[in-house]
């Protein structure tokens, strides 16, 4: 794959990215297209390795190897087919997925891996541009309905494939626009949502009618939808936020990530939105060391705080990944593009209370250092002695994760048993403890990635096509 000494002649390049002054400004992606030319040689570095690990770190079995080859090769036409043949969204997963696949790369054992992740983006970038992304209409229509509840990753991926199996399909969506968390938590500097709108545009000719604004279990009662639809698909997320129930907790200013991230997408949107939460001119805390607390990162200084502090419970992670870990996901710490524009990290940090004003503001987060030991094999935190400290805040953001779906509306009336994590249980075919009911995406599994939710999406669909018709042809992916 590739030129075979490709790897040893050319080395890893990635795309420039605009100053952050400048980037700070606005709210577009940042990122500056890579010349083709160059694309080709990146594509040139993968190697004729044997076994391609990379499709062990990819949950959808994304075909890199191939793709890679084609692109060096300047085919580019056959490069989208092969990347479209397991994933519906390369333009969703080429921006905001940390690629597990280039942690797997072979080459990544002693040398920097291949650059897949943008090679994907590119390729699907490179088919828009040229018109090749068309609907694909089935061959028949088979006369059966299906509403698929939630609009994101995996919802979208549900949906389309039984359209294009020849099914009637709606999709529900509760807020105002179609996308989820995609929508409404990835910030525009990481992914402009036109990307989700054109994709629309395609799910629409190929027979997916959208229904926003429609809160199934809240405003339209599920046992409602399950006498209209043959079949239905819960693929809501996990949507449920972890608190931090300390004292100080319920002053004003102190916010989930997800009240605060969707305002601003919103805002971008032309949304007006009253009482916005804002950074501007305010200390800002995020507690929380992933994605999401990066994503409020970003988010606040391009508000213009004054300043960021973003703590992680946990200890900082080494900055090289440690030995014999390949091709496993290793643990090390990674700087977002959001960490670069400007914040002060630190790492060992258990919030103890938030302290207030006169006027019931959150005026300082009090903490304490942590030391971590190992007991019985199992890490075990102890407060350090006389490490207490104050630190001044106006806004404290709490990114720290999500312990599964909503299950009180529309799972509660459908009657289905949930998991000892508070997950949908489902079983292989996705199908969930109520016949014709099923689940996917961090619904089913919890709190994941976005190639996660794609790969599950469909599969799900694989589950209720087979159920409706007895068989299923639509294309798998391997489990991992």
């Amino acid at each position: 794959m590739g030129k075979i000494t490709g790897f040893l002649e050319y080395e890893r390049e990635t795309p420039h990215k605009e100053a952050v002054p400048q980037r700070l400004k606005h709210w577009r992606e940042f990122e500056q297209k890579m010349p083709e030319e160059e694309l080709r040689i990146q594509g040139a570095r993968c190697m004729d390795c044997g076994i391609p690990f990379c499709h062990k770190g990819c949950p959808l079995g994304n075909i890199i190897p191939d793709w890679n080859d084609l692109v060096y090769r300047n085919r580019w036409k056959d490069a989208i087919d092969r990347l479209h043949s397991t994933n519906n969204f390369p333009e969703f997963t080429g921006r905001i997925c940390p690629a597990p696949c280039e942690e797997a790369c072979v080459l990544n054992i002693n040398n920097d891996p291949v650059t897949i992740k943008l090679i994907e983006k590119s390729i699907i970038d490179y088919a828009f541009k040229e018109g090749w992304v068309t609907p694909q209409l089935p061959e028949r229509k088979t006369g059966k309905k299906v509403a698929v509840i939630g609009s994101g990753p995996a919802g979208m991926a549900c949906a389309q494939q039984l359209a294009r199996a020849g099914h009637d399909v709606t999709l529900f969506e509760r807020e105002s626009r179609i996308g989820g968390l995609l929508r409404y938590g990835i910030p525009d500097f990481k992914m402009e949502k036109h990307l989700i709108d054109r994709r629309m545009e395609q799910m629409a000719a190929e027979g997916v009618t959208f229904r926003t604004g429609v809160h199934v279990g809240v405003t339209v009662a599920a046992d409602e939808l399950r006498r209209q639809f043959d079949a239905v698909v819960l693929s809501g997320g996990a949507t449920k936020p972890r608190d931090l129930p300390v004292p100080g907790r319920d002053l004003a200013g102190i916010h989930f990530a997800m009240e605060f991230l969707p305002q601003q997408n919103k805002v971008v949107a032309g949304d007006e939105i009253a009482g916005q939460i804002m950074a501007t001119d305010r200390r800002v805390v995020i507690l929380g060391g992933g994605d999401t607390g990066s994503d409020c990162l970003g988010t606040s200084n391009r508000h213009g705080a004054v300043s960021v502090h973003q703590f992680e419970l946990l200890p900082e992670p080494p900055k090289d990944r440690p030995p014999h870990v390949w091709p496993n996901w290793p643990m090390i710490l990674r700087t977002s593009s959001s960490h670069e524009e400007g914040v002060a990290r630190d790492f060992s940090i258990n919030t103890k209370a938030f302290l207030g004003d006169a006027q019931g503001r959150v005026r300082a987060l009090r903490g304490v250092r942590l030391e971590w030991t190992q007991e019985n094999g199992r890490p075990v935190m102890k407060e350090i002695p006389g490490s207490e400290f104050e630190l001044p805040c106006e806004l404290v953001l709490l990114a720290l994760g999500f312990l599964g779906p909503e299950s009180d509306t529309v799972i509660a009336q459908l009657g289905c048993e949930l998991t000892d994590r508070g997950n949908v249980k489902a079983g292989p075919d996705y199908q969930s403890t109520v016949p014709g009911v099923f689940a996917c995406g961090d619904a089913r599994r919890g709190q994941s990635l976005v190639v996660w939710a794609i790969w599950e999406g469909r599969e799900c669909a694989r589950g209720v096509d087979a159920y409706l018709m007895g068989e299923t042809s639509l294309p798998s992916s391997p489990e991992l």
